[in-house]
């Protein structure tokens, strides 16, 4: 693919309204061909409604989208108008399937060949499979199920999928939050993989809420803020602050970490040589006020620490003590009943009710308060839903609206206050910003951090090192199952919890920084 030169996309003017209520305010975007183009910008900004719009699925109400010198009013943009202008979208939900072969999840989208009597052609597919897996550097078998290959490659299969077509070098590939849901490590590969596409001459837009991974890739930014372009950056190389700035409107204050001494902590947690699944003689202590991180390799045991933690796995060895007490939990329940409280990683299918109101979302861990002889007195229910909304900082049209309609930033933050509402004495987070945008993490982490100063003991297991290095008061790291170091103090920084989850365990055993 040779490197292409001009512009490959540029929308003009784009406006949107739902309900009377303007998202998209004159919206204009130019993409240059052969680019990676960041699209940016925090919750209700504008830019999935823009996405929405490229790929037919929202009609606008008003612009123009120019595509490859062919242009279209914006409302009459359509799914098979995007299709046919060579825009090829690959989603957070990849709409990949796990226990099919990577060769036929890619016929799905391409077709099957056939032989005499309408047979499909397994060795004509896999030939023809194979060398597309060659030409996107995909180290694959086309005959292997596609969960066997690592997340990053499952995510380049979809990119694969939706780039075949040999006959058109002017594809644009629009990538919407594509590393949302990976380990650090798997990101990085699937976006050097990406770099390299457009290195090539493909032209990328990408929408992502890691800062640090965009600015990696990316050749020119646009940032949306309430619906209106805040930013445009045009091959300059901005840092991190520079991006939230433009993104919020104004620089979000870090705040500080606490610190609590030592000598002042009293134990809330303590495990000892706990076993169980892939943890195999965890050793760990959580004082009051105090958070500590989880760190180390995808398998290491991040989550099933905390999953036992909260009664969901039964341990098979070891001790759990709270507030100086052993416990045993043989369900989530009686972690409840103790003041444990848990919010999962996988958000949609661990931790919400998609389909229900807000209102029900954030109720649901204390709905035997809003019993009133045989039915529940919705007044109260509302209007204790009212007062986390305003408390926690979710933005929502009311406490009635769906829970799937809310952004990813503000479901997290209705997951997290409907388990602060019981007063937790042990907070379990397993990655609490995942999919969130900078605005929101902000607002996570000073929620965390006020919980915290409350007396509240913290555990947070991340993926994302930079966000252990500054949430937590320390980070242990955990190997096969096992805490092999921590950091604290000025050695807790991200390159250096890379250094410990990367080097040798048996560099780093019993060691602390």
């Amino acid at each position: 693919m040779s490197r292409p030169s001009g512009t490959a996309l540029r929308i003009t003017g784009l406006t949107k309204q739902f309900g009377g209520t303007t998202v998209l305010h004159g919206t204009d975007l130019q993409v240059r061909a052969g680019t990676v183009h960041a699209l940016l910008g925090g919750n209700g900004s504008g830019k999935s409604t823009t996405i929405k719009i490229l790929a037919g699925a929202h009609g606008a109400d008003g612009g123009t989208i120019e595509v490859g010198g062919q242009s279209w009013e914006a409302r009459d943009f359509s799914a098979a108008a995007a299709q046919a202008a060579g825009l090829r979208f690959v989603h957070q939900d990849l709409g990949v399937f796990d226990d099919l072969s990577v060769a036929e999840n890619i016929a799905l989208a391409s077709g099957w060949p056939t032989r005499a009597g309408a047979r499909i052609s397994w060795r004509a597919l896999h030939y023809r499979v194979a060398a597309l897996l060659e030409r996107f550097e995909i180290d694959a078998d086309p005959r292997a199920l596609l969960r066997t290959l690592r997340p990053a490659a499952r995510t380049m299969v979809a990119i694969a999928r939706a780039l075949q077509e040999t006959d058109r070098d002017d594809l644009i590939l629009v990538l919407d939050e594509p590393t949302a849901s990976l380990p650090e490590h798997e990101a990085g590969f699937l976006l050097e993989s990406v770099r390299r596409r457009a290195d090539q001459g493909q032209t990328v837009i990408l929408v992502s809420h890691r800062l640090s991974e965009v600015i990696a890739v990316t050749d020119d930014y646009t940032v949306l803020r309430d619906g209106r372009v805040a930013g445009t950056l045009v091959d300059h190389g901005p840092t991190e602050s520079e991006l939230v700035e433009l993104i919020a409107g104004r620089a979000l204050d870090e705040a500080v970490r606490p610190t609590v001494s030592k000598s002042r902590r009293r134990p809330v947690l303590t495990v000892t040589d706990l076993t169980g699944g892939p943890l195999s003689g965890v050793d760990l202590e959580v004082g009051a006020g105090e958070i500590v991180g989880v760190a180390g390799l995808l398998g290491s045991g991040r989550t099933s620490l905390l999953r036992t933690l909260f009664g969901a796995h039964r341990p098979t060895g070891g001790t759990i003590e709270l507030d100086g007490a052993r416990v045993s939990f043989t369900c989530p329940g009686d972690a409840m009943r103790a003041r444990v409280a848990y919010v999962p990683e996988d958000r949609g299918a661990d931790a919400a009710f998609a389909d229900l109101p807000l209102r029900v979302n954030l109720s649901m861990s204390v709905l035997g308060h809003y019993w009133r002889r045989w039915r529940l007195d919705h007044g109260a229910e509302r209007r204790d839903s009212q007062d986390l909304v305003s408390r926690y900082g979710v933005k929502a049209p009311s406490v009635e609206a769906a829970f799937s309609t809310l952004s990813g930033g503000n479901q997290q933050k209705a997951v997290l206050g409907r388990w602060l509402r019981r007063d937790p004495q042990l907070l379990l987070l397993d990655e609490p910003t995942q999919g969130v945008d900078v605005m929101s993490r902000a607002d996570i982490y000073t929620v965390i951090r006020h919980t915290a100063a409350s007396g509240c003991a913290v555990l947070v297991a991340s993926s994302d090192l930079e966000e252990l290095a500054a949430l937590c008061d320390r980070v242990v790291v955990l190997h096969q199952g096992r805490v092999v170091t921590e950091a604290d103090g000025e050695g807790l920084s991200a390159d250096r919890l890379v250094h410990l989850v990367q080097r040798s365990p048996s560099l780093t055993s019993g060691a602390r920084t």
